[in-house]
C-alpha cells in the first residue's frame, strides 16, 4: 500500500510539472528569443546610481535576483559604446545621498570624461548630499558632468570624510572572551578592535593617511572639473553644510531643480524627438564584442580570495569571491587561446586566504613566461591577498584612491572556555598527537608551545609575502619590509613607493597591455572568466540533470509551492571555504 502510494504521488506530481513546467519553459525560450527594442535615434540613456554597484558583473545568475544588478565594469563598457554610438545624444546620472566607493567614483569619472569627449552631454541630479561614506567622491562625480543640478531644498553636507571603529576589548574582558591573534604587523588592524579598547598608534596614523588620501583627491579632482581652486573649495565645502540655493549661489553646482526638469534639459540636448531610455536596458540590449584576430583577454576576481571553484553552491547568494581554480584556469585558458596577445587581470579583493592567492599569482608567472604581458587594474581595492596576486604582473595600474598594499597577515581566535563556564557550559579536550594539533580549540587559550609554533607559522607566511613582492615590483626585501606591516596605502599614495606603476582605471590598463604586447589600433576585449547560465547554476546546486532544475524551477514559481521555496532556501546555506592564514585589508570604506 505504501508503494503504491508512493507511486501514485510520483505519478501526479510528474503529470503537474509536465503540464506546468512545459508551457512556462515555452514561454521562457520565447521570451528569450526575443530581440530587444531599438535604440531611437535621439535617445538620453538615464543612468541611475542611487543602487550599489558591484566592481563586476556577478558570475552567479540569480545574485542580482530583486535588485539592480549594474557593476562598475559594465557602465564604462557600455559607456564607451555610447559614445560611440550615432543615437545616443546624452545621458542623464541620478547621484546616490550617500557615499560611493572612491575608486568606483573615479572609474566612473573617467568614463563620464570619455564620454564628453565625443561631443555629447551628461547631466548629473543630485536629491540631496549627506555625510554617509565618501559623500566626497560622489560630489566629485557630479562635478565631472557638463551640469550638476540639485533638487530645490535638498542638502548639500559635503564637508569631509569620517569613520569609527567598535572595540569590544572591555566587553570581552566582562564576558571572559580572550582573542587569541598574531599579526604581521602593527599596520595589520583587521583584529584591533577585538584586541583594544582605542586606536594604536599605528591603527591612527595609518587609517588617517589614507582617508586623506582618498578625500585630498576627491578634492582635487572636484576643483579641476569645476575649474576652481582645490584650496578655495576645500574651504567653502568644510564650511557647510548647505542648502541647495546655498550651492548655486557658492557655484557648487549649476543649476536647482527637480528631477523632472533634469530629464527635460537632457532631452533638449537630444534634440526634436529625443527619448529617455532607461541605461540597463540599453546595457543588457547589446552583447559584448566579439570577433577574430589579436585580443587582449579580460580576466575578472572580486571578493574574497578563497580556494576551489565557484560551483554555485549558493545560486541566490547577492556576494562574490574569487575562487582560485576558477581564476587561475581562466588565466592558463588565455595562455593557450592563440589569439590572445595580453591579459588585463581585473582586481577587486580585499584579500583572503594565502594559499588560493598563491595559486593564482603562480598563473600569473605561467603567462609573463609564455611572453603574454599581464597587467593588473585595480578596484574599489586590491589589498592583502588582492595585492598578493597582482604583486607580480607586468603592471599594475590603480586609480589614485583604490585601497592597496595590506602587506601582512593575521590568524587566530577566541578562547571561550572561561565565558562559556560563566553560563554553565564547560568544553572539554581530547586529542593524540602533537601538542599543536590543539591549537585551535576554542575552549582554551593557547599553551607556549602553541603560540611559538603558531607565531612561526605566522612568520614564514609574512616573509613568502615580502619575497612575492620583492620579486615582483623589482625591489629590496628590505624596502618592502618598510612598506609592509599590514598598511594601506592608496593607488595615488602607492605610485609615489613603488607598489603601482600608473594611476588610471581599466581602460588605461588597457592601453598598458596593448603597449606591452606592440599592439597598435582598436583590439578586440576577450572575457575569458566563466559565467554561468541561471538552469547551470540549478543543476550544480541540486546535483540533477539541467530538465528537472527546469520543470522544478517552473512549479516553484508558478504554484509558490512552500515546500519548493525550503529547498531553494536549504541550496542557499553556504558552505564557506578557505584555509590557511588571513590576508585581509581592513573594512573597506564605501
Amino acid at each position: 500500500m505504501k508503494q503504491f502510494l508512493i507511486t501514485t504521488a510520483g505519478v501526479f506530481a510528474g503529470l503537474v510539472l509536465f503540464l506546468v513546467g512545459v508551457p512556462f519553459l515555452l514561454i521562457v525560450m520565447a521570451a528569450g528569443a526575443a530581440k530587444p527594442a531599438p535604440t531611437p535615434n535621439q535617445a538620453v540613456l538615464q543612468l541611475d546610481l542611487r543602487d550599489p554597484l558591484t566592481d563586476q558583473d556577478p558570475i552567479n545568475p540569480f545574485a542580482s535576483l530583486g535588485r539592480r544588478s549594474m557593476s562598475v565594469m559594465s557602465v564604462i563598457e557600455t559607456l564607451d559604446r555610447a559614445g560611440k554610438d550615432g543615437k545616443v545624444k546624452a545621458v542623464l546620472v541620478r547621484l546616490p545621498e550617500g557615499g560611493m566607493a572612491p575608486a568606483a567614483a573615479d572609474e566612473l569619472r573617467l568614463a563620464i570624461k570619455k564620454f564628453r569627449a565625443t561631443g555629447k552631454s551628461v547631466i548629473a541630479h543630485s536629491q540631496g548630499l549627506y555625510p554617509s561614506g565618501v559623500v566626497s567622491s560622489t560630489y566629485m562625480l557630479g562635478a565631472s558632468a557638463d551640469e550638476l543640478w540639485m533638487q530645490p531644498g535638498a542638502s548639500f553636507q559635503v564637508a569631509g570624510l569620517s569613520g569609527e571603529d567598535i572595540f569590544f576589548k572591555r566587553a570581552f574582558d566582562k564576558y571572559g572572551v580572550k582573542p587569541q591573534y598574531e599579526q604581521r604587523y602593527e599596520y595589520k588592524n583587521a583584529v584591533n578592535p577585538y584586541l583594544y579598547s582605542d586606536y594604536t598608534a599605528a591603527h591612527r596614523e595609518g587609517t588617517l593617511s589614507w582617508m586623506g588620501s582618498v578625500y585630498s583627491s576627491a578634492l582635487a579632482t572636484a576643483a579641476l572639473d569645476r575649474k576652481t581652486d582645490a584650496a578655495d573649495l576645500r574651504a567653502t565645502l568644510e564650511a557647510g553644510p548647505y542648502l541647495a540655493e546655498d550651492a548655486i549661489k557658492l557655484k557648487l553646482i549649476d543649476k536647482v531643480g527637480q528631477v523632472k526638469e533634469a530629464e527635460t534639459a537632457a532631452l533638449a540636448k537630444a534634440g526634436k524627438g529625443g527619448e529617455l531610455i532607461d541605461f540597463e536596458k540599453y546595457m543588457r540590449g547589446h552583447d559584448r564584442e566579439r570577433g577574430t584576430g589579436p585580443a587582449i583577454a579580460i580576466v575578472e576576481g572580486e571578493g574574497a580570495i578563497v580556494t576551489g571553484h565557484d560551483g554555485t553552491a549558493n545560486p541566490f547568494a547577492g556576494g562574490s569571491a574569487m575562487h582560485s581554480d576558477d581564476i587561475s584556469e581562466a588565466l592558463y585558458d588565455a595562455i593557450e587561446d592563440k589569439d590572445v596577445k595580453a591579459i588585463v587581470f581585473r582586481v577587486s579583493s580585499p584579500g583572503g586566504s594565502d594559499t588560493a592567492s598563491e595559486q593564482i599569482l603562480a598563473a600569473v608567472r605561467a603567462a609573463k613566461a609564455a611572453k603574454k604581458p599581464v597587467v593588473v587594474s585595480m578596484g574599489t581595492y586590491a589589498a592583502s591577498g588582492g595585492y598578493w596576486v597582482s604583486s607580480q604582473a607586468s603592471a599594475i595600474v590603480a586609480q589614485p584612491t583604490t585601497l592597496t598594499g595590506s602587506i601582512g597577515v593575521f590568524g587566530g581566535k577566541f578562547a571561550l572556555g572561561e565565558a562559556l563556564g560563566r553560563f554553565g557550559v564547560d568544553v572539554r579536550h581530547l586529542g593524540v598527537g602533537g601538542e599543536y594539533a590543539g591549537t585551535f580549540g576554542l575552549g582554551s587559550e593557547l599553551t607556549p608551545v602553541q603560540r611559538a609554533a603558531f607565531a612561526g607559522w605566522m612568520d614564514r607566511i609574512y616573509a613568502n609575502f615580502i619575497a612575492r613582492v620583492a620579486d615582483g615590483r623589482k625591489l629590496s626585501p628590505e624596502r618592502v619590509g618598510e612598506l609592509a606591516k599590514g598598511r594601506v596605502w592608496t593607488g595615488a599614495q602607492a605610485r609615489e613607493i613603488g607598489l603601482v606603476d600608473e594611476v588610471g582605471g581599466f581602460y588605461q590598463a588597457v592601453d598598458k597591455a596593448k603597449s606591452l604586447a606592440g599592439l597598435k589600433g582598436d583590439v578586440r576585449l576577450k572575457r575569458m572568466t566563466a559565467s554561468v547560465s541561471p538552469f547551470e547554476a540549478l543543476e550544480s546546486a541540486l546535483g540533477v540533470s539541467a530538465t528537472s532544475v527546469r520543470t522544478l524551477a517552473a512549479a516553484a514559481w508558478i504554484l509558490g509551492d512552500p515546500r519548493a521555496k525550503g529547498l531553494l532556501d536549504q541550496m542557499a546555506a553556504e558552505r564557506l571555504r578557505g584555509s590557511g592564514a588571513m590576508v585581509l585589508a581592513p573594512t573597506p570604506v564605501n
